[in-house]
């Protein structure tokens, strides 16, 4: 029996047969890992030396994993995919920052993000990366429960209210805020901060969202405490549900420092710990909100088999599903074309800017070569469908 995810008609119907073909040579050329290496540092030498790389870059990569530089050119995108029944969350997506100047902006520009969105325009959620509010370091020391030296007591309080602004301004245009998850070393800080903000702004409704990895070993165990905490204490929790970004990093790390892996011993066990975590959140809707983050299709067909266990609506207002933009189509417009919920991430900066955030999804599809053929095979298959019809 066929699953759902395998109809292409849906799947891609609102690309033409050009977008079919320029989706496929570009997912050929990133499942080569070596292509994408010498790829990515070709780019970044580019950049380096001051040679133009914009248009080169956007007729690529940016166009297919991003929906323009601007708010303004998000528009297009976010109208496409309200006419398929599907939600956006606009994502601007620079990453780098080192200064409490470019904090400050990469907060405005949040702030403008949340100003543009709306549940009625079919952008309902918002979402920031905690270290474009504040320095790697210092995260990484408040995590470690070291000492802060006057000036870094200064700008940990500046962090905070980062935080804080960006809950206020969610609650004030009716918006569900997702948080961003970060590397292990300095996610301790980062869950005092999310408890922090859940505490106070999910008091009669989940407005904040944490983000767990369920690739750590560590992040079910602590699912099933904050769940017991925040009932004990009173309030909502919000939590989007990941496999993780930085496995890689995370087990070079614990090797180069001869400490313990983080990371789950097997991918079995983290498919165990994503399932897991999903069952308990399904069965605490009363007390939290869940986002399933996953392109993984066997994933995504267990959560509908446990929603259905479960006795929980198709389209039921505490689960959602949410996928990048450029990837997974043929689970995002079947899941909504079978009344779930669904979220697309939305990407948008200027060329120049968002190159890290393209070479990590060219690296992380390179390093997943399921994923790669899968588009590859579903995009080939589409082709292949409309050539038939046209005869």
């Amino acid at each position: 029996m066929k699953s759902i995810f395998e109809n292409t008609q849906i799947a891609f119907a609102s690309k033409s047969d050009a977008e079919l073909k320029k989706s496929f040579v570009l997912f050929k050329l990133i499942s080569s890992p070596v292509l994408t290496k010498v790829g990515s540092a070709f780019i970044q030498f580019l950049i380096k030396v001051g040679l133009p790389i914009n248009f080169l870059v956007r007729k690529t990569m940016f166009d297919h994993f991003c929906v323009g530089t601007n708010l303004e050119e998000t528009e297009i995108t976010v109208k496409k995919l309200r006419a398929n029944e599907m939600d956006s969350c606009l994502n601007f997506s620079i990453e780098g920052i080192n200064s409490e100047v470019g904090f400050d902006a990469t907060l405005n520009e949040i702030l403008r993000t949340m100003d543009a969105s709306s549940p009625d325009a079919g952008t309902p959620f918002a979402v920031f990366k905690p270290t474009g509010y504040g320095a790697t370091a210092l995260f990484e020391k408040v995590s470690a429960k070291l000492p802060l030296s006057t000036e870094e007591n200064k700008a940990w309080g500046r962090v905070k209210e980062r935080f804080h602004t960006s809950c206020k301004k969610a609650v004030q245009r009716n918006l569900k805020l997702l948080i961003d998850a970060e590397e292990s070393w300095i996610q301790p800080a980062l869950d005092l901060l999310l408890e922090e903000m859940m505490a106070t702004y999910n008091q009669k409704e989940v407005v904040v969202y944490a983000t767990l990895q369920l690739y750590l070993s560590e992040r079910l165990p602590y699912l099933k405490t904050l769940i017991e905490k925040s009932k004990k204490e009173g309030y909502q929790i919000g939590v989007k549900l990941v496999r993780g970004a930085y496995i890689e990093k995370e087990t070079a790390r614990a090797l180069d420092r001869k400490l313990s892996n983080p990371v789950c011993p097997s991918k079995e066990a983290t498919d165990q710990n994503f399932d897991n975590g999903l069952q308990l959140l399904l069965e605490n809707l009363d007390q939290a909100a869940v986002f399933v983050g996953s392109h993984n299709e066997l994933s995504t067909l267990k959560a509908m088999e446990q929603m259905k266990q479960n006795g929980i609506a198709s389209n039921h207002p505490r689960v959602c599903f949410a996928h990048l933009f450029g990837m997974s189509d043929n689970i995002s417009y079947n899941l909504s074309d079978h009344g779930y919920n669904v979220v697309k991430y939305l990407p948008y900066g200027p060329v120049k800017k968002v190159i890290p955030y393209l070479i990590r999804r060219a690296e992380e599809n390179s390093s997943i070569a399921s994923q790669t053929s899968r588009e590859m095979e579903l995009l080939r298959s589409e082709i292949k469908r409309r050539k038939q019809v046209q005869k």
